[in-house]
């Protein structure tokens, strides 16, 4: 159901359709639209509205229909900013209690600090902002130092992966020949007979590799002990020199003598 004011603005319409003939009334509805649509006619009276601008409002402790805001002491200031002495309030009870005045500083402290606390937090700010720029450009450059040994190391561990990678396939290679040679067909890597092969292969393998370490320890102990040696043998060599030298100098003396 429509509301009372849209029923007599289509009341009034049906009015003019009925008075006015069909063109007319096509025209009314026209030119109608258009006004409504720019603004200017409405076809209801909006209510006037309604303030009490005289007198002197005071909130009613006893009126149960009086705000609770109104009765604290926060709203004592409004009153006497609107009404001044009219409004009955005593302005020396606007000013804040000491309690109320050390909070204010406090709270003004925190968060309305003074210039100088301001320009003094920027500084340190900047400064750590500094140091923290000047800390990663360190790592950064020491990262940059260490990156060609970087490279390098990278280059030499692909280098060794590609050749265990050709020796694992040279290995496999190598199996499935002797398999071939021994069986005189190929084997599947899945049977037994390979698979006793590549054991006993292995073992050849690490006899080998226990024998090359044995040779190089056993070199490497032959080695040391001919060092040990030659600098075992160095100082008689020197000593010996210095007592022929002495000897020397005892017959000069005897003979100058």
């Amino acid at each position: 159901m429509a509301p009372p004011r849209r029923r007599r603005a289509n009341s009034k319409m049906a009015a003019l359709i009925a008075v006015s003939g069909r063109g007319a009334a096509h025209s009314k509805m026209a030119a109608c639209r258009k006004w409504l649509m720019l603004g200017g006619v409405r076809f209801y009276n909006a209510p006037r509205l309604r303030l009490k601008l005289g007198g002197v409002y005071l909130p009613d402790p006893t009126n149960p229909r009086t705000p609770s805001w109104q009765l604290e002491a926060s709203y004592e200031p409004k009153l006497f900013a609107r009404y001044g002495a009219a409004s009955g309030v005593d302005p020396a009870r606007l000013w804040p209690t000491p309690e109320q005045l050390k909070e204010i500083e406090a709270e003004e402290r925190e968060w309305y600090p003074p210039l100088r606390d301001m320009e003094a937090a920027l500084d340190v700010k900047e400064r750590e902002a500094e140091l923290r720029k000047r800390q990663r450009e360190e790592v950064i450059a020491a990262k940059m130092a260490k990156m060609p040994q970087m490279i390098a190391d990278w280059r030499q561990e692909k280098a060794e992966r590609k050749a265990k990678e050709l020796a694992e396939k040279e290995w496999r290679q190598q199996l499935l020949a002797e398999a071939r040679e021994r069986f005189g067909h190929n084997l599947d890597h899945r049977s037994s007979q390979f698979q006793e092969l590549v054991e006993e292969m292995e073992k050849a393998r690490r006899k080998e590799r226990k024998l090359q370490k044995k040779q190089l320890r056993e070199q490497a102990i032959a080695q040391k002990a001919a060092e040990t040696a030659t600098a075992a043998s160095s100082p008689d060599k020197e000593g010996g020199d210095g007592g022929s030298s002495v000897s020397s100098g005892h017959i000069d003396s005897s003979g100058s003598l």
